[in-house]
Formats: structure tokens, C-alpha cells, sequence
């Protein structure tokens, strides 16, 4: 399972770049056209036209696999 370290978009009309810190943190870019919602608990965007409304800038990391190992 991942961990969300940045949840972050840029928008490929304007060029804003919009990051949700926190959960329920719902940003829009300057031009409206895009969101980004979730903060480090999920991944939420949204479109005016299509999905190559935006670019991907999120970042994450797995979680310590010593976590899930069966012993």
C-alpha cells in the first residue's frame, strides 16, 4: 500500500500547479478548469473537458513492507 506524500496537479491551460494538504483541502486552479482534493488520505481530481486537462505531480512511497510480512 502506498502512502501519499504530495497530492499535487498542474493544470495544462493555465499552468497553475494546486496541492491538497489536508483531507477535504479542495483547491481549484486560477482558471477553474481543474481540482485537486484528499490532502495525504486519498487522490480526488476533476476535469472540466478530459482528463488531459491536468498533469500528475503527486508523489508517493510504499509503505515499511516489514509492516505486511507474515511471520
Amino acid at each position: 500500500m502506498s502512502k501519499i506524500i504530495r497530492n499535487m496537479i498542474r493544470c495544462n491551460t493555465c499552468g497553475d500547479t494546486i496541492e491538497s494538504t489536508s483531507r477535504h483541502d479542495f483547491k481549484y486552479c486560477k482558471c477553474g478548469r481543474v481540482f485537486v482534493d484528499g490532502g495525504h488520505d486519498y487522490l480526488r481530481r476533476g476535469y472540466a473537458v478530459s482528463p488531459e486537462d491536468f498533469t500528475e505531480l503527486s508523489v508517493a512511497a510504499d509503505d515499511d513492507p516489514s509492516e505486511n510480512s507474515s511471520e
